[in-house]
């Protein structure tokens, strides 16, 4: 019998997760309080999708059939039969704790929590629920159907035979897993910050322009895109929101303060490509 999943929140990452586990003969629940949310949502799989089936990456049989896998869901209790449940909601603590202490209550005593969060502790999430054994960190990475990695985490409490089901699911959907310990940003968001942190100085500070620091990164250094292009992609809000995270459980480091110039992007509501506008202008002409 095939493993079913659950995905809480239908937005870019709960999409990209439901997408790459239908295509990978998971069977998946798809669940928002928006029914609208989810529609749209399923709608950008299938366009992904197609343009996979039009690189010839996958054929149009394997589309058809894992777009027949994911089940639109508004109702949290139908995630109860679920075997493993992947919260991909706002990254915000308070939001998360209440939602483990639900699905804590719901999902039978076998199903695995995982969280996505790209930033907050584990453990803190999962003292929400009276089985913190069971909750896990599977932090994806956006594209989710492009980005190979996945952090698994491992909170004070969480099981070894959770750890070991969670890396083994990961691992089924064609991802690369690394085990992290519980600490803020984890490892890949960690290292990043400086990236994004560094680049904005240089910007506020004059130097040269975004389109030129984004040039010499990718000219120089070999990376696929530079920092401001990467939070475009990302969206501005939620990677100000990571960069905030970090800065707050690290008790203030100076490395990981926050931009203002990012700060205000954000509550200009300049995203990046998701708002049509960012760093970057991406209306259509």
């Amino acid at each position: 019998m095939a493993i079913s999943i659950g995905i809480v929140g239908a937005g870019t990452m709960g999409a990209g997760i439901a997408h790459i586990a239908a295509l990978n003969k998971f069977n998946v629940s798809l669940y928002d309080i928006n029914e609208e949310v989810i529609r749209r949502s399923v709608e950008k799989i299938n366009y992904e999708m197609k343009r996979s089936v039009d690189k010839n990456k996958i054929s149009d049989d394997d589309m058809k059939m894992a777009l027949t896998r994911i089940k639109k869901r508004t109702n949290i209790n139908d995630l109860d039969t679920c075997d493993l449940i992947i919260e991909a909601v706002l990254e915000d603590i308070k939001v998360k704790r209440d939602l483990f202490k639900k699905l804590d209550q719901i999902a039978h005593h076998t199903t695995i929590l995982a969280t996505n969060t790209s930033s907050l502790s584990v453990t803190s999430i999962a003292s929400a629920t009276k089985h913190p054994g069971r909750v896990v960190g599977m932090h994806f990475f956006n594209p989710v159907h492009q980005m190979k990695l996945v952090e698994i985490v491992k909170g004070t409490l969480t099981s070894d035979e959770t750890i070991r089901s969670a890396t083994a699911i990961a691992e089924q959907l064609g991802k690369k897993t690394i085990q992290v310990k519980d600490t803020p940003g984890f490892v890949v968001n960690r290292v990043a910050r400086p990236f994004y942190g560094e680049a904005l100085k240089i910007l506020g500070e004059n130097v040269t322009s975004l389109e030129e620091i984004d040039r010499i990164v990718k000219k120089s250094g070999g990376f696929k895109m530079g920092p401001f292009e990467l939070m475009d992609m990302i969206g501005n809000d939620v990677n100000f929101s990571v960069t905030e995270s970090i800065y707050e459980q690290t008790f203030h480091e100076p490395r990981f303060r926050p931009s203002q110039i990012q700060q205000q992007m954000v509550e200009a509501g300049l995203f990046g490509k998701k708002s049509k506008k960012g760093f970057y202008n991406y209306e259509e002409k």
